[in-house]
């Protein structure tokens, strides 16, 4: 439907309209999702990345133009750092208790667009409500786990969840082996959370980010499972969580500018 010469000179049009200057960059491939009316373009590199989204702006216009519900803008290298993740992820769960997720990974190798396998009756998991809550929950309900929530007092009132003490910083960096006992208390082998891994076996349980795991940036799961912000934060814990998700390379750093700037007015 859209050609990457097209959408080459549409940019081109809207940054010399708008005032922005003249960069080059290079558009690999697009790809239009004519189901969820979404287009995906796909740069050379992060430099022509950054130069097709003109801070955001020069999307929106684009977006405006063609009428379309959503435009997102990968690199290359990006999606080539993810495919090879998930590949090594594939193995690694193979003839585990998380063999389940294969269809999932397998459907992540196309991506973009997202479009998972509905999968049902996968056990249950105990998921904490950390930073990215909704997405920790969204994660296991997709994949047919049912969700055992838990979470700290007063972190996020609008999640049904059962309270459970700890501090702040948790909501970051999860606390392991807390987690560990409550799920081996209620006989559940799975915990998902925002851990600083991808994934960990632990005493026959597994660990599991979900994000990390399939490299799902916090702009994609912001829309794909929602996002909801925790109402008390431990600001040191945010900042650091937010640098190492920036230097992973999922979260734009604009975004993580924007959610530092929210917890120094809380």
């Amino acid at each position: 439907m859209f050609s990457k010469e097209e959408i080459a000179e549409r940019i081109n049009r809207i940054r010399e309209d708008n005032g922005f200057p003249t960069v080059p960059f290079v558009i690999d491939e697009v790809r239009y999702d004519e189901e969820e009316d979404k287009l995906f373009i796909i740069a050379k590199d992060r430099s022509d990345k950054s130069a097709i989204i003109g801070n955001s702006f020069v999307i929106g216009k684009l977006r405006e133009e063609l009428g379309i519900k959503q435009v997102t803008v990968y690199s290359k290298l990006d999606l080539i750092i993810k495919r090879k993740k998930l590949e090594e992820n594939l193995r690694r769960i193979k003839d585990t208790l998380l063999d389940f997720l294969a269809p999932i990974i397998e459907a992540e190798l196309n991506f973009p667009p997202r479009k998972w396998p509905t999968l049902h009756n996968n056990g249950r998991a105990l998921v904490f409500l950390s930073f990215n809550a909704k997405a920790m929950v969204g994660f296991a309900e997709k994949v047919g786990l049912e969700a055992e929530r838990v979470g700290i007092k007063y972190t996020f009132p609008k999640m049904e969840h059962a309270p459970i003490e700890g501090s702040l910083r948790e909501l970051f960096f999860p606390d392991e082996e807390k987690l560990r006992k409550i799920a081996q208390e209620r006989n559940i082998k799975i915990i998902i959370a925002d851990f600083p891994f991808d994934l960990k076996f632990l005493d026959n349980v597994a660990l599991l980010n979900p994000l990390k795991f399939l490299h799902i940036g916090f702009f994609e799961a912001k829309y794909f499972f929602g996002f909801e912000k925790p109402v008390r934060i431990d600001k040191d814990a945010m900042i650091d969580f937010i640098v190492d998700m920036v230097a992973e390379g999922l979260m734009e750093s604009t975004d993580g500018a924007n959610l530092i700037w929210w917890a120094m007015k809380k």
